[in-house]
């Protein structure tokens, strides 16, 4: 039977007896398959001293396991006509492969050969710190990610996200080996992995392949539950940065609501409005949002009239309460503090007279065409429902989807008020002192 185009497709769930949880979502006419393997454990799971542990560990998997020697791993993949990648984030990490459906036995071999098994070895780790040590300073070239970690940094005072997932320079240079197979052995394993195989492949005959394969591995991996809770700020927090660039640079920060929260709906209804685009319905693909968006608020208050060359919100769900966060670039002659007054009378007017009835309709439509689009394709399948089944639940996505469709006006006026605190507020500024280099 054909699927609704849009809707979430049929899967098959079961938990093996070590903890590891797997969803089939099979796709008779796919010709290719997915394979994800997501662990409940990002940067929220670190302390000072190991920051950036995940991100390295995820650096490390593809390193070397007891049948998967250093770069054998890209070679198995890529020689069958694959493609494959990872990535880190606070709350998850996840790993993935997508190959010709008769391939399928490539990705589930090697994730079930480093799930528990990763090497991790002195020398791989020596190496591998100057890759990161330099996509460290790579980003620090970037006005946007020193202005994004202050900004976390003055946020949260005591929740593990006030530090970036690359973590800190200083953890980088002195992480050990042993401190991170000690992070590996801990956190990742079968209590805290979810398997996702999406696409063209026998449900049955798969099924009974990941249970022959995985099923021997041995149960482990801590709870990964973060205990810390940020407690309310009582006054505006703001700090000035300055260095290489071309115009001021601008980021503001609120206190938001964790993925599961009741507020979440109109949460996502204000960052359509603001930004113009949802992250988790958005019409691109995977974790990632689009560029420019006219029709936004903060595009017609900023762009159009000349004071920014680019405006944006972002709310990013996560596990635990987090940010709402407003950025803008100044244009040509505009000072940060003209640009953050001009953002500061934009959230201002949303609070006092809350979206129009034609924002709420495009935010709905906008919200119905990602819905449409989320599950196009076998690996926007496996991290979709990867994704979901990881920080919260497979149906969870009906219930937001539900509850966006249907909040109302006066529901996103009361939430923007709530939200939108000057005391809770958050600002970074960064002034350009001397012209970026161009490399000359």
């Amino acid at each position: 039977m054909a699927r609704r185009h849009g809707a979430r497709p049929e899967v098959t769930r079961f938990t093996l007896a070590n903890g590891l949880r797997v969803v089939l979502a099979p796709q008779a006419e796919s010709t290719t398959t997915s394979v994800w393997v997501w662990y409940r454990v990002g940067s929220k799971n670190e302390h000072p001293g190991i920051t950036g542990a995940s991100h390295w560990v995820e650096h490390m998997l593809f390193q070397g396991s007891p049948r998967y020697g250093k770069g054998e791993i890209d070679k198995a993949v890529v020689g069958v006509g694959g493609v494959l990648n990872a990535f880190t984030d606070t709350d998850f990490t996840a790993y993935y492969s997508t190959v010709p459906r008769a391939h399928l036995a490539v990705p589930l071999d090697i994730e079930s050969d480093r799930m528990t098994r990763a090497l991790i070895t002195d020398r791989e780790v020596s190496r591998e710190r100057t890759v990161i040590h330099s996509e460290r300073e790579g980003n620090e070239n970037w006005p946007e990610f020193r202005v994004e970690e202050e900004l976390q940094q003055l946020a949260f005072r005591i929740h593990p996200y006030r530090w970036e997932v690359l973590g800190r320079r200083t953890d980088i240079e002195r992480l050990t080996a042993q401190e991170l197979r000690d992070y590996y052995h801990r956190y990742y394993g079968t209590r805290n992995a979810v398997l996702v195989v999406a696409g063209g492949f026998d449900p049955a005959t798969t099924a009974r392949d990941v249970r022959r394969r995985f099923e021997r591995l041995p149960a482990s991996g801590a709870d990964v539950r973060v205990s810390e809770v940020e407690p309310p700020s009582h006054g505006e927090r703001r700090a000035e940065l300055s260095g290489p660039g071309t115009t001021p640079y601008v980021e503001l920060g609120w206190p938001a609501p964790a993925l599961r929260d009741p507020e979440t709906p109109a949460t996502m209804v204000l960052d359509t409005i603001l930004g113009g685009e949802s992250r988790l319905f958005s019409a691109g693909s995977g974790w990632g949002r689009g560029g420019e968006h006219p029709a936004s608020r903060l595009y017609r208050a900023l762009v159009d009239p000349g004071l920014a060359v680019r405006a944006g919100s972002e709310w990013r769900p996560r596990e635990y309460p987090s940010l709402f966060t407003i950025q803008a670039q100044a244009a040509a002659g505009v000072s940060a503090e003209r640009l953050e007054t001009a953002i500061h009378g934009v959230v201002e007017r949303l609070c006092r007279t809350g979206p129009t009835a034609s924002e709420l309709a495009d935010v709905r439509a906008k919200v119905r065409r990602g819905a449409a689009l989320a599950y196009e394709g076998a690996s926007r399948i496996g991290f979709r429902l990867g994704y979901f089944a990881t920080v919260a639940d497979l149906e969870f996505e009906d219930r937001l989807l539900a509850g966006l469709l249907h909040v109302r006006r006066d529901a996103v006026r009361e939430r923007a008020r709530a939200l939108f605190r000057s005391s809770a507020r958050t600002v970074v500024r960064y002034t350009p002192t001397e012209a970026a280099s161009d490399g000359d």
